[in-house]
């Protein structure tokens, strides 16, 4: 355990049961998630900001040097 839940636990031990019976119902309101919601997004939309951020040839299809003998 945690040094943290270790003082929560002690901090709850020290409570009255009416304060426990208090605290319990406030608790229970607090909504609970599972999972954050989140849409599905694709390869480019999660990548579209990093797009374009470096420096290199606009096309990297094409590379000079490997097709200079090409068909010789």
């Amino acid at each position: 355990m945690t040094p943290q839940f270790e003082a929560a636990i002690a901090a709850v031990q020290m409570l009255s049961s009416t304060e426990r019976q208090q605290l319990l119902q406030l608790l229970t309101q607090i909504p609970r998630t599972t999972e954050p919601e989140t849409t599905p997004q694709s390869f480019f939309e999660v990548a579209q900001a990093a797009i374009g951020a470096g420096e290199g040839p606009g096309d990297l299809s094409t590379n000079s040097d490997y097709m200079q003998s090409y068909g010789q």
